[in-house]
């Protein structure tokens, strides 16, 4: 057992350790003694330093970053300057060469060096058109069995947090020979499916291993714009710049009808599925923005673009279909995805949210839930929408991976995209389960040709267990990269001063009543957390002059979409669901534990910033200065430590037992349960 504690020092160590992250090993715990029996294993970091606390996050999720071995590394294909990775002429006669025929790109967030998928639409010489999704051909180089195939199956995903990533295979592969880079020759699997010219209805589909030459790696924001009609952003577009005039026109041309195409056909496979009951949940997903140096340079919040759902609908397509194939060619032994109905009592929180605000949520059915969160919009406050969806999401369980062979037809549904297969074929740079799918698709298609099957196949008992390994190992991930994010917040917060900084004050939504408090959102930082409205006295929120609010003798009084806090005095204010606030945010800290952000309101009125300039900005430049702000003073940190910490190894080296502080009184110091946000991020 591994945990995370803050140790005295004991008699041999000088004062020092109290400040370092430490692992240690429980290794008895006799039943008369309240104190367990442990050794000291490692040193993880000091305490609130970044480097420090990351080792902590990875230590707690059972996160593995060790260098991939001399041995896995020897598997890999060569690609220098000396020896360039080229196609094999034995490829290039198994393979359907794309190179020449089809305009392939891809469409991917800025800095993105994993690119699992390409896309192309072209008119066929019967006036049709092809849709065509192109993954990275991972299997080919990762062959079962093999030293990195283990790795990457004990890894199961690529581990993304707020500021890095740790790869499930070598750079070589994710991010250089697998990824599908512009203008270079790439393996690639391919699904293409023949659409009707009009209703782009589905006529015939094809699967296959091909070869693909990207011709444009464009980011989501430069194809937004090509898609809006703005031609100038093809300044920002590398594979313009080399072009004269008349062919820069020409390819121009070109890439704005694919791209225009391609949403054509996104909004009308969306529409399909919308008219099944496809629910549009609230979450936030982050990108790190990395410099030339790998180091962080922003961190960007996913902004709404059309983009996104074009690709997004692509994905999903290929994803759905391959899993009819794999299933229908293997129905006791596909790898598949599940999303089961939420259980209907989980909804009820949100029923009675949406009433507050007069809206009606009707939860009987995906699609009759989709319809009611299209309906409830007020359009005082979008800020409404969001919390409901987000609500939405949290009365529903996570999707995870099964296979066919442990559950009935009727149990494979995806709730949350509508669909009666679905599976996870488009990401095998960074997921374990996608290159189970390739191996199962590729063995489909030799079974279809009649072929022998060379692909190694689980069998079902092997596939249950695999998909638990993988669900878990996905936790992980979610878990990990949810408290990295909050550790960026408390960081960014942790020096400035709550009473005199702006930053500390902003704007908060009231989300939920509890006891003896309320919960909030933060939009302008996208945090939910506690605000208390009684404190440790036995005093309670009163709202004083200029409606700012102080602690005075009283008593608080809940009903079902409101808190009354009333003071001896005769004095009451009152809390509605979705009222806006004001809110000073600062941290919270704890002595064993990672630190937290604390919500405090000090308004009952919603905060109005003063400066109009500063109003103006957007989320994205907010996040991207609090990452900035934290990154440089973990910087200086750094440097004035560095003489400290070169000594820290030298006291950890001698084998101790830590004396400190029993688990029990740690554990009294978790309360007031009754203001905790068990929200989770549920990944489709």
């Amino acid at each position: 057992m591994t945990m995370r504690t803050r140790p005295r020092a004991s008699p041999r160590a000088s004062p020092c350790p109290q400040d370092f992250r430490v692992v240690v090993r429980i290794d008895s715990w006799e039943p008369t003694s309240v104190y367990p029996n442990g050794h000291f294993v490692r040193v993880l970091g000091r305490i609130r330093d970044l480097e420090g606390e990351i080792a902590t996050i990875l230590v707690e999720n059972s996160i593995s970053v060790v260098p991939f071995s001399e041995a896995q590394m020897g598997e890999m294909p060569v690609n220098s300057p000396e020896t360039p990775w080229k196609v094999s002429p034995e490829e290039e006669l198994k393979r359907r060469d794309l190179r020449e025929t089809h305009l392939v790109f891809s469409i991917d967030p800025k800095g993105c060096e994993d690119v699992d998928d390409t896309l192309s639409v072209r008119t066929l010489p019967n006036g049709n058109l092809e849709l065509g999704v192109h993954i990275a051909d991972v299997t080919h180089f990762v062959a079962p069995n093999s030293y990195i195939d283990i790795e990457a199956r004990t890894r199961a995903t690529t581990y993304y947090l707020a500021d890095r990533r740790y790869d499930m295979l070598p750079s070589v592969l994710s991010a250089d020979v697998c990824s599908l880079l512009g203008g270079v020759d790439r393996y690639a699997v391919s699904v293409m499916w023949e659409l009707d010219k009009t209703s782009y209805e589905i006529k015939n589909i094809w699967y296959g291993r091909t070869i693909i030459r990207s011709a444009y790696k464009l980011f989501y924001e430069a194809a937004q714009e090509l898609l809006d009609g703005n031609v100038r952003v093809i300044e920002d577009i590398p594979e313009f710049k080399a072009l004269d005039e008349k062919c820069r026109q020409a390819k121009l041309e070109e890439l704005m009808w694919a791209i225009g195409k391609l949403t054509d056909i996104a909004r009308h496979v969306r529409a399909k599925r919308d008219r099944c009951g496809a629910l549009e949940l609230e979450g936030v997903e982050v990108r790190v923005q990395l410099d030339e140096k790998k180091n962080i340079h922003d961190l960007i919040p996913k902004q709404p673009l059309e983009v996104h759902e074009t690709v997004a609908e692509c994905m999903v397509l290929a994803n759905h279909w391959v899993a009819k194939k794999i299933w229908e060619s293997f129905p006791h032994q596909a790898l598949l995805r599940q999303h089961p109905p939420p259980h209907q009592e989980f909804f009820s929180e949100l029923r009675e949210c949406a009433k507050a605000k007069g809206f009606s949520m009707d939860t009987r059915s995906n699609k009759t839930l989709a319809d009611s969160l299209d309906k409830a919009n007020d359009p005082s406050d979008p800020i409404v929408n969001r919390l409901l969806r987000a609500m939405a999401t949290q009365a529903m369980s996570n999707a995870q991976y099964f296979s066919t062979g442990s559950c009935a037809e009727e149990e494979f549904l995806h709730y949350g995209l509508a669909l009666d297969k679905y599976t996870h074929f488009t990401s095998p740079i960074r997921r374990y389960s996608d290159i189970i799918v390739h191996r199962l698709l590729m063995a489909a298609i030799s079974k279809d040709k009649k072929l022998n099957v060379k692909e190694h196949l689980p069998s079902n008992k092997d596939l249950e267990e695999l998909c638990r390994h993988i669900n878990n190992r996905n936790r992980a991930a979610q878990h990990s990269q949810k408290q990295s994010t909050e550790l960026f917040q408390c960081m960014y917060f942790r020096d400035g001063d709550p009473n005199a900084e702006e930053r500390c004050t902003s704007d908060g939504v009231i989300y939920s009543i509890r006891t003896n408090g309320v919960l909030v959102f933060v939009p302008r930082f996208g945090i939910k957390g506690a605000a208390y409205l009684r404190n440790k006295d036995g005093l309670v929120i009163a709202c004083g002059a200029d409606s700012h609010l102080e602690w005075k003798p009283g008593s608080l009084q809940r009903s079902q979409n409101k808190i009354t806090s009333t003071t001896t005095a005769g004095g009451s204010v009152t809390f509605h669901l979705f009222d806006h606030v004001t809110v000073r945010v600062s941290v919270q800290a704890s002595r064993c534990h990672a630190d937290t952000i604390r919500l405090e309101l000090i308004s009952n009125k919603p905060y109005m910033i003063p400066n109009t300039e500063r109003s103006q900005q957007s989320p994205l430049l907010l996040k991207s200065e609090m990452v900035k702000e934290v990154t440089r003073s973990v910087e200086e940190a750094q440097l004035a430590q560095e003489v400290e910490g070169s000594t820290v190894q030298e006291e950890y080296r001698e084998y101790c037992q830590t004396k400190g502080r029993s688990l029990y009184a740690l554990l009294e110091e978790i309360r007031d349960l009754a203001l905790l946000d068990v929200s989770n991020d549920h990944r489709m």
